[in-house]
């Protein structure tokens, strides 16, 4: 019998100060996790229970879908990130050491190098593929600012799957397996969830998917359409360009103008007495070693992910103030394509094209140029989707308009193709004898980002809500006075009768008032509460549903067939 008197539950009466979000504020009010240092929490028992019921989940899909389970280390050696190129590339957030020997290091924050050296150095046949390999372990990045709880950690447990095809064909049947196993792992764990498009990032790859947690605190913006079934996070999502038709007949010669400490956009608009669309702003980028001037028109922002991909960069950051000034003789507020350097790119998105009398820079602090037209006044090097998406904007797969919502990534899907069995040498003999490259996929999954982003579903103002196929207990059974015989045995006898009926109860035997013990029932949220009162002397007790607060009278000996029924509507 589970007591709760015997079991590590520190519930918190007053909600920490650091805690922003709630599945953060009630992971430490409910006793689930504690911080050891920034980004780093212990899972408390109640939390543990809820971890391997996810986990579970996600063996059980994994498995039916023929995945097979294994183990590899979190220590990885620098060799093979050097070899495939990622060594430097990852950046500050691979935690990196050194061993006693003076050997570069690294704890892993992912395991696709692993993983292809060891099908590389296992696996020579195309009579051994496909296959399909995963693992749930501990994962370490060293994240520039943790926050949000377990939402973005520096140690945190993750699911990750290897697929190894000899096709293209067969890595897009491996690829959908396990897009549809994720969809049944994020329904089973009770998530409101999309699948969007998204961008590969380090990872690499293409026909890329993300699995997002819809919630307010999401720290990514997903673009989907009123219409159909477009999504997309917002780095990821498309921009269509239709030209706007109406071009000036004349629009007069370009003219400087002075705009004393005007640098901004809102600033300019208000100088001038203009909107926004009439502006050209000029953005210039480090793009691996190279400077380019980047155009995109003043109500729009940049997608800095699609100016990256357009070059198959590696990095890409604004340049410096030093950088800006060597280029175009000013500072940023005055930067403008009118005369830069004819070798240095000048990128624009589609949408600077139908600026037919605009503003832009004059590469001269407190000046601008007016009745700017493209083409006439300078040229572009290409002009290509670089911006945004917004809101209202058309759905570029269909019908209908776009529409924002925030979403926290619990789920990524690659394609990686042969990024890696390239990079690390993992070949297969065909059935001609011939040697081919392996054709890789990549499959994620943050689980304990998972257990934040259903407590983030899934809370009131007096605690969590547990789905009852993750909740930690099944049901919690309360003696309002634990002193009194009576109710104290009737408990120890419906705990007793529904964990033999393969039900898992936590009974409240400690000898606090009525009040606190309702009031941490609430908090720690488990899907079900009985509560033994001195009705139990009319041989009525009371289960109450957690998630909408309806209660019922029921019959002692018939309380399990009850519960039993009650569990399998509770979340329907």
């Amino acid at each position: 019998m589970l007591k709760q008197s015997q079991i590590l539950i520190p519930t918190l009466r007053e909600v920490p100060s650091d805690a922003e979000i709630a599945s953060h504020k009630l992971l430490l009010r409910a006793g689930l996790a504690r911080q050891l240092a920034s980004g780093v929490y212990t899972y408390m028992p109640l939390a543990l229970r809820v971890l391997q019921k996810i986990q579970t989940i996600i063996r059980e899909e994994m498995n039916r879908a023929g995945a097979q389970e294994l183990m590899m280390p979190a220590l990885q050696p620098a060799e093979i990130w050097q070899q495939s190129g990622r060594w430097e590339a990852y950046g500050p957030e691979l935690m990196r050491m050194n061993d006693r020997h003076n050997r570069p290091f690294a704890l892993g924050p992912t395991h696709e190098e692993v993983i292809t050296s060891l099908i590389r150095d296992e696996v020579n046949s195309y009579k051994k593929l496909p296959l399909n390999l995963y693992q749930i372990q501990t994962k370490f990045r060293d994240e520039v600012r943790p926050r949000f709880g377990l939402i973005r950690c520096r140690e945190f447990i993750m699911k990750d799957a290897y697929s190894f095809d000899t096709t293209q064909e067969g890595l897009d049947k491996s690829f959908q397996a396990m897009f549809d196993a994720y969809t049944r792992i994020f329904t089973r764990v009770g998530l409101n969830f999309r699948a969007v498009e998204a961008d590969a990032g380090s990872i690499g790859g293409t026909g890329t998917y993300e699995f997002m947690a819809l919630c307010e605190i999401g720290e990514d913006t997903i673009a989907y359409s009123t219409e159909g079934d477009y999504a997309a996070n917002l780095e990821k999502a498309e921009v269509v360009y239709k030209p706007s038709g109406s071009k000036p007949e004349n629009v007069p010669a370009a003219e400087k103008i002075h705009t004393p400490a005007v640098r901004t956009i809102e600033q300019l608009t208000a100088h001038l007495g203009i909107a926004a669309n009439q502006i050209i702003k000029s953005l210039v980028y480090r793009v691996d070693d190279k400077l380019v001037l980047v155009l995109v028109r003043g109500d729009h922002e940049l997608n800095d992910v699609k100016l990256k991909n357009y070059y198959d960069a590696v990095n890409v950051d604004l340049a410096s103030e030093e950088e800006i000034r060597s280029l175009t003789g000013a500072p940023a507020g005055f930067v403008g394509p009118i005369g830069i350097n004819k070798e240095i790119d000048i990128l624009a998105d589609n949408y600077v094209q139908d600026v037919y009398d605009g503003v832009v820079g004059a590469n001269e602090v407190d000046y601008h140029i007016q009745h700017v037209q493209p083409g006439r006044d300078f040229q572009v090097t290409a002009y290509l989707d670089l911006r945004n998406i917004m809101e209202g904007d058309d759905n570029p797969r269909g019908t209908g308009k776009i529409v924002f919502a925030r979403g926290v990534e619990v789920g990524h899907v690659f394609k990686l193709g042969t990024k890696y069995s390239k990079a690390l040498g993992a070949n297969f003999l065909d059935e001609n004898g011939r040697s081919q490259m392996m054709i890789m996929g990549c499959y994620g999954i943050g689980v304990s980002r998972t257990l934040a982003a259903v407590i983030e579903q899934n809370n009131d103002e007096n605690g969590i809500i547990w789905p009852v196929s993750v909740a930690p207990y099944h049901v919690h059974v309360i003696p309002v006075n634990v002193k009194v015989d009576e109710q104290r045995n009737i408990s120890e006898k419906i705990t007793d009768a529904l964990t033999q009926a393969g039900l898992e109860v936590l009974y409240d035997d400690r000898p606090e008032r009525a009040g606190v013990k309702f009031k941490d029932a609430d908090l720690i949220g488990l899907p079900l509460r009985i509560t033994v009162s001195d009705k139990a002397q009319e041989g009525l007790v009371e289960v109450r549903v957690r998630r909408t607060g309806e209660t019922h009278e029921v019959a002692i000996e018939k309380v399990t067939q009850f519960v039993q029924d009650l569990l399998t509507r509770v979340d329907a």
